[in-house]
């Protein structure tokens, strides 16, 4: 079993930054990928970021690329989604979501069998 928690949410102004947290507890985390999506009002969730278990391997919506970082801190058990530039359309609860499904990429929701619970990112114009 796999329980993961956000934290780092919040407002911000336009061109503001956040850093979003999810640590990650179970014995078996760590042989899990990980990946960041978010659900703004009235749409629905949607992948962001992703990492691999080991680092190497990154994945960026086009939508944040450039402006977003995602990195994991093995010895702590957390993964980190750095958002720098923020927009409007940016605002969404923002869940990170843990696992590997063999027979599906790491982009999909179906990949993850571990959530969060969510931490809201508002941004204001």
């Amino acid at each position: 079993q796999v329980q993961l928690v956000e934290s780092g949410g919040g407002l911000v102004q336009a061109g503001g930054s956040l850093r979003l947290s999810c640590a990650a507890s179970g014995r078996t985390s760590s042989s899990y990928d990980i990946g960041w999506f978010r659900q703004a009002p009235g749409k629905e969730r949607e992948f962001v970021a992703t990492i691999s278990w080991g680092g190497g391997s990154l994945s960026y919506a086009d939508s944040v690329k450039g402006r977003f970082t995602i990195s994991r801190d093995r010895a702590k058990n957390t993964v980190y989604l750095e958002m720098n530039s923020l927009k409007p359309e940016d605002t969404a609860v923002y869940y990170c979501a843990a696992g590997h499904h063999p027979a599906l990429g790491p982009r999909t929701r179906e990949y993850y069998g571990y959530w969060g619970q969510g931490t809201q990112v508002t941004v204001s114009s």
